[in-house]
Formats: C-alpha cells, sequence, structure tokens
C-alpha cells in the first residue's frame, strides 16, 4: 500500500514532469518547423471575410494601424447586392471618415439636401444638421459603392483577394486561427491570423462556425421589400429623399447615380403572395394607392427588374469571442425600414479595427478590445434597433403619427429633429418621451374628425411600447 507515502509518490512526480517536458519541447520543435516552412503569404495580422461595406471599413483601420490584414470575398467587385442604400447626412459622414468620399462622390450620386415624409393628412419637409461638416444624404448603387470602399482599402494598404470563398476556420484550441479557402483557378488553401472578422452577412459562414448562428435577440418583419431603379428626369426632385404612408403601404423614392431613383415599396408582408403571382402588376398597383409617391413618379419609367426580399427580421448576435468577431448584418441587422444598415457597418466595421489593431499580439488583450467593441455597438444601436421595429410594423397610418409628423414640420427654433434621429445625432426616446406623447394625444383628439376611441387605444398601444422599450434600454445599460 502507497497511497499517501509521500517517498513512493516521487518516482511519479518524477516520470509526469519529464513527459510534460518532452511534450512542450515536441509541440516546440513542430510550431518551429511549422514556421520555417510557412509561406508568408499564408499570414497575416487579421483576416476580413467579407469586403463590401463593414469588412472594407474594418480592412481600412487596420491597414492604417500599419497591420497586414487580408480581406477576402467570394464575388468580384463591381458586384451588386440587395440593399435599400441610402445614407443619411451621419451615414455619409462615416464614409468621408473611412477615407472614401471623393471615391464614393466621383460616382455622381447627387446630394439629398432634404427629406419628404407624406401622410394623408401631414405632411413635412426636413434639412440635415451637420454632422462633421456634412449636412446632405446620398443614395449610391452598391456595386459603385462597395468598389469605392475596396479601391479605399487597397489604398490604405489592405489585401483584397476577390473570388475567394471562405469554407471554413480554422482553430488552436479554443481560438479561432485562421480559416480556410477555395478559389476558382487555385489549390485549397489556409490563412492564419490571430483575429478573424466575419463581415460576411446575414448568413455569415462565420457566424454559423463559431455557434452564433442564432440571435440572442431577435424581432420579425413587419414588412416586405419590392425595389427597382426609374429613368428619373424629375431635375425638382433630385436633392430629395422622399417617402409616402397610405394606410398600411409604404413608399419611398431615393434619387441616386446614373441618372436613375430607387423606387421602394414596403407593404405589409402577408401581401407577398399577390405579389409572388403578378408581382409588376402589384408593384404599380401599390404606387397608385399612394397619389403622392404616384404624383412624384409622372413621367418617370421602370429601366430594371423588380428585387425583393420578405424575410428580414432584425437581430443581435453574439458578436465577438476568442479570435473572431462579427461585424456588419453578421452581427448585428434592423429592417431596412430605416436605412440604418450602411451607415451602421461603416461605423462598426471601423471601430472594431480600431480597437483590434493595437492588441493582436496578446491573445487576452485582444478578447477584451472585441468584447468592448461589442458593447459599445450593442449600446449605441439598441434604441435605434427598437425605434426601427416600431416603424416595421405593417399598421395602417394613425391620427397620432400624423400629428407627430406635423408637429416636426413646424419648428420654429430651426431645429431638425426627425432628420436628426435619421443621421444618429438624436436620441428617437427624445421624439416619443412621455411628456412628448402626452401632448401630442391632447393635439390629436382636438382635432375635428378623429376617431377618439381610436386614438385613445392607439396611445395606450405606444404607450407601453414605449415603457417596454425603455425596460430593455435599462436592463441592457446594466448588463
Amino acid at each position: 500500500m502507497t497511497e499517501g507515502n509521500p517517498a513512493a509518490e516521487q518516482p511519479f512526480a518524477a516520470r509526469a514532469e519529464a513527459e510534460a517536458e518532452a511534450e512542450a519541447e515536441a509541440k516546440a520543435k513542430a510550431e518551429a518547423e511549422a514556421a520555417a516552412t510557412r509561406d508568408p503569404s499564408r499570414e497575416a495580422d487579421a483576416i476580413v471575410v467579407g469586403a463590401r461595406c463593414a469588412g472594407s471599413a474594418a480592412a481600412i483601420a487596420l491597414a492604417r494601424a500599419g497591420r497586414r490584414v487580408i480581406a477576402l470575398d467570394a464575388v468580384r467587385f463591381p458586384s451588386t447586392t440587395v440593399s435599400t442604400h441610402l445614407l443619411f447626412a451621419g451615414g455619409v459622414a462615416e464614409v468621408a471618415r473611412l477615407g472614401a468620399l471623393d471615391r464614393v462622390e466621383a460616382i455622381g450620386a447627387p446630394h439629398h439636401d432634404d427629406a419628404y415624409i407624406e401622410m394623408p393628412n401631414a405632411r413635412a419637409r426636413g434639412t440635415f444638421s451637420p454632422v462633421d461638416g456634412i449636412a446632405y444624404g446620398m443614395c449610391v448603387r452598391r456595386a459603385g459603392l462597395d468598389q469605392a470602399l475596396v479601391d479605399t482599402a487597397r489604398a490604405a494598404g489592405a489585401e483584397v483577394r476577390e473570388g475567394a470563398r471562405v469554407t471554413g476556420l480554422l482553430w488552436s484550441g479554443d481560438r479561432v486561427a485562421g480559416v480556410r479557402v477555395e478559389a476558382r483557378g487555385e489549390a485549397p488553401y489556409e490563412l492564419r491570423a490571430p483575429l478573424v472578422i466575419g463581415a460576411d452577412g446575414r448568413r455569415s459562414t462565420v457566424a454559423g462556425q463559431v455557434g452564433v448562428a442564432e440571435p440572442h435577440t431577435i424581432h420579425p418583419n413587419g414588412r416586405a421589400c419590392y425595389y427597382a431603379y426609374y429613368d428619373d428626369p424629375r431635375a425638382e426632385w433630385r436633392g430629395t429623399a422622399g417617402m409616402w404612408r397610405t394606410e398600411r403601404e409604404l413608399g419611398t423614392v431615393f434619387p441616386c447615380d446614373g441618372g436613375l431613383s430607387l423606387v421602394l415599396l414596403m407593404p405589409p408582408k402577408e401581401f407577398a403572395e399577390s405579389f409572388r403571382i403578378d408581382l409588376e402588376g402589384e408593384f404599380d398597383r401599390t404606387i397608385a394607392v399612394m397619389p403622392g409617391m404616384a404624383e412624384r413618379l409622372a413621367g418617370c419609367a421602370r429601366a430594371t427588374k423588380i428585387v425583393h426580399a420578405i424575410e428580414l427580421p432584425s437581430y443581435f448576435r453574439h458578436s465577438a469571442g476568442r479570435g473572431w468577431a462579427l461585424a456588419g448584418d453578421a452581427g448585428h441587422f434592423k429592417d431596412p425600414v430605416t436605412a440604418q444598415g450602411i451607415r451602421d457597418a461603416l461605423r462598426f466595421g471601423r471601430l472594431l479595427g480600431e480597437a483590434a489593431a493595437p492588441v493582436l499580439g496578446d491573445p487576452r488583450r485582444l478578447d477584451a478590445a472585441t468584447a468592448g467593441w461589442q458593447r459599445r455597438r450593442d449600446h449605441e444601436c439598441r434604441e435605434t434597433y427598437h425605434w426601427t421595429n416600431g416603424l416595421a410594423r405593417s399598421t395602417a397610418v394613425s391620427a397620432l403619427e400624423e400629428t407627430l409628423l406635423r408637429s416636426l414640420a413646424s419648428r420654429p427654433d430651426g431645429s431638425r429633429p426627425l432628420m436628426d434621429v435619421y443621421s444618429r445625432v438624436r436620441k428617437p426616446s427624445r421624439l416619443l418621451a412621455p411628456g412628448v406623447l402626452a401632448g401630442l394625444l391632447a393635439r390629436t383628439l382636438l382635432r375635428p374628425g378623429v376617431n377618439r376611441g381610436e386614438v385613445l387605444r392607439t396611445a395606450w398601444a405606444e404607450g407601453r411600447t414605449q415603457l417596454a422599450v425603455r425596460r430593455d434600454l435599462w436592463r441592457s445599460a446594466r448588463s
């Protein structure tokens, strides 16, 4: 019996220690041999999967910091993608912060100096408060916009490999250590880096590989999207982004490059079957039931096929882990009704690159940096997420909404509250604070001809919604 006998245990302890030292020496030797034969073209400080808005922004920030970054995209640019591609002043400012504005301006999209919103009994036209000196919006088709961002990334020193599809991740223990790549005309190969950024969209391969494809927060969309480009000779409207709402229908017209305007319809999602049966007929019918939008498009002609997307739930995914992070739609997506996606992809792609660049050589600090970036993104985006979900409901225009729009159209102090919310320089809660809602309710009830019972039911439902939003924001701030 040797249990509890220190003298008897010493040979076993010595043997275990010797085995551990031998294993460490063998591992070190294998790593040294691998490093000696490693192809430098297969090594980077960071790998970005997806080179559109979020991916290019992250690559630009990393390259500017002197890091070797390789961005991979399965497509070859220029290449379009499903997108409403509208930027308010805050979004244009993000393009400028990346150093891409000159390239984007050269595409030729007009400046939107104001925005126009019309409901059956209310209308408003608003300008933008300057953001970093920029007081206009733009709508730039994605083929040109994404090419400009890729060109900016290359000019900053990033390597962008087009036609390169990531098929899986490499691991070192429980850390992501690189990617597997397939490219046409090449043998499959591996790339290694201390950080892999998934900027590969809503159906992110990286998110699936790290086990976070299922969002931790999700909200279904109430509206579908159908859009096409129109030849637009209406010079008087070229500087205005317009939105029209009638009953449950919502439509927008955004002048863009090439002498075109993007015409976007967002009918209730349950109308999708009618669109499936007669796409062009339903598209034209929907425009016709919004008289203001039909008048805006007088003299314009549809120049392209109609593109559609039906299932567009808003969500947050867990977006930072050991050696990986998710940027853009891969990590967070909002219904396109408020056109915030590109702005957030650019902003938080850039901020991710800036946070990670100084600490790529230290795994512990890198993980802390990406986790801190995720907290910042979620904090900055959560209120806009709730506001967007509210606007994305496919309910009919209410008298309360019309009163709100009227109040925003007549600010004697020259403030621009609605456009400032779209540009992200004002929080939605300031428009929908309890005192504001009470004032809107009082003014709405005094309007002649309104259904007061319906107004009170709407106000009660909106008040409950806003209370739930504030509770969620409070819980999120404390977590």
